[in-house]
């Protein structure tokens, strides 16, 4: 593996160069609008962009976008899209020397809520170019790298459902309303989870394992984080939809409750099969089927946080 430079000696360069890569995808949320403004903000302040890219298929146009923009090595590489989009740009950013500024526009902004990221524009470009640079944890799901949560359920058929244009206009509501809507026909399912000596059965309608420490715009549990070397395990209720409808309610209104209190399981690695193969959603993008391996891959990514984010 790369020997790469001390978290200070990384951010003492970037505040010598002031340089950067700019990457929005114009198909999140706020991407389209503002992809103009952000430039001109970073520019303000100082910086370079000797490079911009606009993306509007991050599925399509990134894996082969990507490995072309770090073949140059960019000492910052500044994105600014919803979590979908971060789930590939991980994949290519693990353990390398570039750095990544995130500005997150898209819905639910989950990865950018897990930094501690505002999300008024200027301040998040604030963070980009005078923050900090920290290393946070990355989850892998066979292979693959994943910045928040690998959820099974109603999540995955969601995730394919719900229309960019009811995303635009209500945000995260977008989500709760396609899966109400999504809950009314769908089926429960089986699994079993596997961490080491432990194995855990259930029946539900939605299973999250997160790396991240938010889930819809909400934080899990007051414990949960970036940065613990620890991935999280939960079922949203159990097999009736009543269950899921309650356990949802529940998690998103208990964000101050530690996971011991939740009932949460916890680990380094998990191993999920269902009693037929499911589709898996990775940070809100559809990938792969059941069975799964999750693991948690500790320090695989430096990003720009806030001067207060708490680095361990």
């Amino acid at each position: 593996m790369l020997q790469l430079p001390t978290k200070q000696e990384t951010q003492d360069r970037l505040r010598r160069e002031r340089e950067l890569v700019l990457l929005v995808n114009v198909r999140s949320r706020r991407g389209a609008a503002l992809h103009g403004d952000v430039r001109r903000m970073l520019e303000r302040r100082g910086w370079t962009v000797t490079a911009e890219h606009l993306v509007a298929d991050p599925a399509a146009q990134l894996p082969a976008l990507l490995p072309r923009v770090l073949a140059e090595r960019p000492p910052l590489l500044v994105v600014g899209s919803g979590d979908g989009t971060i789930a590939t740009v991980v994949d290519h950013l693990a353990h390398t020397g570039t750095v990544l500024g995130y500005l997150p526009l898209g819905t639910t902004n989950n990865f950018g809520r897990s930094l501690g990221l505002p999300l008024r524009l200027e301040d998040a470009v604030d963070v980009v170019t005078a923050g900090k640079v920290a290393d946070v944890d990355l989850g892998r799901v066979d292979g693959d790298y994943f910045a928040n949560l690998v959820s099974i359920g109603i999540s995955a058929a969601v995730a394919g459902r719900t229309p960019h244009e009811l995303k635009r206009r209500v945000g995260r509501w977008a989500y709760a309303l396609t899966s109400a809507r999504t809950l009314a026909t769908h089926r429960p399912f089986s699994a079993e989870v596997r961490s080491g000596s432990a194995l855990w059965r259930v029946r539900t309608h939605q299973l999250n394992i997160a790396n991240g420490r938010m889930h819809a715009g909400t934080a899990i549990a007051a414990d949960a984080s970036l940065d613990d070397r620890l991935l999280v395990a939960y079922a949203l209720g159990g097999g009736s939809r009543l269950s899921a409808a309650r356990a949802a309610a529940h998690q998103a209104l208990t964000p101050w409750l530690p996971l011991e209190r939740k009932g949460y399981l916890t680990g380094t690695e998990f191993t999920v099969s269902t009693d037929v193969p499911l589709d898996v959603d990775v940070d809100g993008e559809l990938s792969g089927t059941t069975p799964i391996h999750v693991e948690v891959t500790g320090q695989a990514l430096r990003v720009m946080v806030p001067t207060a984010f708490v680095d361990s």
